[in-house]
C-alpha cells in the first residue's frame, strides 16, 4: 500500500525540494504556539497574577517590604562576620538593626500625625475661607455647582480630620502590618544565612538564574542607599527652610518630604501641598509662594536632576519605566507599591529578562545602555569628522571661487 499520503512530509529523491527560507532568531520553530499567541497567554498570565497581588494587598506588600529591608541589611551581617563577629551574633546584630529603624520610624510618624490632628483646629476657620474661595474660582471658570461642592466637601477639616483619625484609630492594621514585617524580616535573615551555600550550589544547574538574582539584591541595595541619602539631604534642608519660613508643623513636612523621596517623579507633587497650604494660612501668599520657591529649588534639583541621574547609573532603568511603576504598582501593593515601585521593578526585570539568556537582549530597552552609548559617541564623532570635512572642501571651494582670473598678458605663451 502506498502511504506516501501520510507521510506528507518525505518526497521521493526525485522530486526537487524548495529553496527553505534562513533560519533566524525570529522564527517559530514547529511544534511552538504562533508569537502573538505567547504574548497574549503571558499578559493573561500576569494579569492574572496582578489581581491575585492586589486582592491580597494586606499580606503582599508588608512581605515586599520585609524583602527590600532584609536584603539591605544583609550586608551588615556580612561585615559582622568579616571581623569575626559569631555567624548567630550578627545575624541577631542585624535584625535588631531592623527593628530599631522600623521602630524609630513609626514613632516619629505616629508623633507627626498626632501633631497633625492638633494643628488643624486652629485653622479650621481659614481652610472653611479658602475652600469657598476655591469653590468659587472653579464656578468661574466653568465647572458646575455640584461639582465643585463635591471637591470641596472632600477638603473641609471635618473630612481630614476623620481621614488621619482612622489612621490612628486603626490601631489594630498598624500593629498587624508591623508584627508580620518584624517577623518576616527576623525569618528572612536567619533563612538568609544558608543563601551563600544555596546559590552555590544552584550557580552549577542554574548560572543565569543565580546571576539575575545575585544582580537584583545588588542593585536593590545600591538604589535604597541612594535614595535614602538623598531623602535625608532633602528632609532636611526642607526642615530647616519651613522652620525659618514659620510654617507650622516643619517635622510633618519634613518626614513626610522623607517618604515622598522614594516615589520617583511624583513624590515631589504630594510633598509641596500640605506646607504651601499651612503656609498661606499663616504667612499669606508671600509664605506660600516662598514655600514653593524653596521646595521647587531644593525637591526639583534633586527628583528631577539628581535622583534620576542616580537611578538610571545606579540600577539601569529609564525614566519613564521609573515614572510608570510608580502609576503600575501603587494601584497593586497600595502605598507600599509607590515606595518599592523601582524595587518592584528590577525583580520583575531580573525574573522575565535578567534569569533567561534568550530574553537578555531586550534588557536595553529598560535602560542599560551602556553599550548604546558607546555607539552613539563613536557615531556623534563621526558625524563631526564627516561635517569637518565638508566644511573644510566648502571653504576650498569658496576660496577659489574668489580667486581673480588670469590678465591676458599674465598668461602663459
Amino acid at each position: 500500500m502506498n502511504l506516501r499520503f501520510w507521510r506528507r512530509g518525505e518526497r521521493s529523491p526525485d522530486v526537487a525540494r524548495p529553496p527553505q527560507p534562513e533560519s533566524n532568531d525570529y522564527s517559530e520553530s514547529p511544534g511552538t504556539l504562533p508569537r502573538a499567541t505567547i504574548i497574549l497567554l503571558s499578559l493573561g498570565g500576569g494579569a492574572a497574577a496582578l489581581f491575585g497581588l492586589a486582592a491580597v494587598q494586606t499580606v503582599a506588600a508588608p512581605v515586599a517590604l520585609s524583602l527590600v529591608l532584609t536584603i539591605c541589611a544583609h550586608p551588615v551581617r556580612g561585615a559582622l562576620e568579616r571581623i569575626r563577629v559569631p555567624r548567630g551574633v550578627a545575624t541577631i546584630l542585624a535584625i535588631l538593626l531592623v527593628f530599631a529603624l522600623l521602630a524609630g520610624f513609626v514613632a516619629a510618624l505616629l508623633i507627626a500625625l498626632t501633631q497633625f490632628t492638633t494643628l488643624l483646629p486652629q485653622y479650621v476657620t481659614q481652610l472653611e475661607q479658602i475652600g469657598q474661595d476655591f469653590a468659587a474660582w472653579l464656578e468661574k471658570i466653568g465647572v458646575g455647582a455640584k461639582t465643585a461642592d463635591t471637591i470641596i466637601t472632600g477638603l473641609e477639616p471635618a473630612n481630614l480630620l476623620d481621614f488621619v483619625a482612622g489612621l490612628l484609630g486603626g490601631l489594630t492594621g498598624i500593629v498587624f502590618s508591623l508584627v508580620v514585617i518584624l517577623t518576616l524580616v527576623m525569618l528572612m535573615a536567619l533563612d538568609a544565612t544558608y543563601l551563600p551555600t544555596l546559590l552555590s550550589q544552584l550557580r552549577r544547574i542554574r548560572p543565569t538564574l543565580v546571576a539575575a538574582l545575585v544582580g537584583y539584591a545588588a542593585s536593590v541595595r545600591r538604589y535604597m542607599v541612594a535614595a535614602t541619602g538623598l531623602g535625608l539631604l532633602q528632609s532636611t534642608m526642607n526642615f530647616i527652610a519651613l522652620v525659618i519660613l514659620g510654617v507650622p508643623a516643619p517635622l510633618l513636612w519634613s518626614l513626610l518630604s522623607f517618604i515622598c523621596s522614594y516615589i520617583p517623579n511624583v513624590g515631589y507633587f504630594l510633598a509641596i501641598i500640605p506646607p504651601t497650604i499651612f503656609g498661606l494660612l499663616v504667612g499669606g501668599w508671600p509664605t506660600a509662594i516662598a514655600v514653593i520657591l524653596v521646595y521647587g529649588i531644593i525637591n526639583v534639583i534633586v527628583q528631577s536632576i539628581v535622583q534620576p541621574f542616580l537611578v538610571s547609573n545606579v540600577v539601569a532603568l529609564n525614566q519613564t519605566i521609573t515614572f510608570v511603576s510608580v502609576l503600575f504598582w501603587t494601584p497593586v501593593l497600595g502605598p507600599v507599591g509607590a515606595v518599592l515601585a523601582v524595587p518592584l521593578t528590577l525583580l520583575v526585570r531580573a525574573i522575565l529578562l535578567d534569569a533567561d539568556p534568550n530574553a537578555a537582549r531586550w534588557r536595553p530597552l529598560t535602560g542599560d545602555i551602556d553599550e548604546a552609548k558607546g555607539i552613539m559617541k563613536a557615531t556623534d564623532a563621526d558625524t563631526r569628522l564627516q561635517r569637518s570635512a565638508h566644511k573644510r572642501e566648502r571653504n576650498e571651494r569658496k576660496s577659489s571661487a574668489r580667486k581673480p582670473a588670469p590678465l591676458p598678458d599674465e598668461l602663459p605663451m
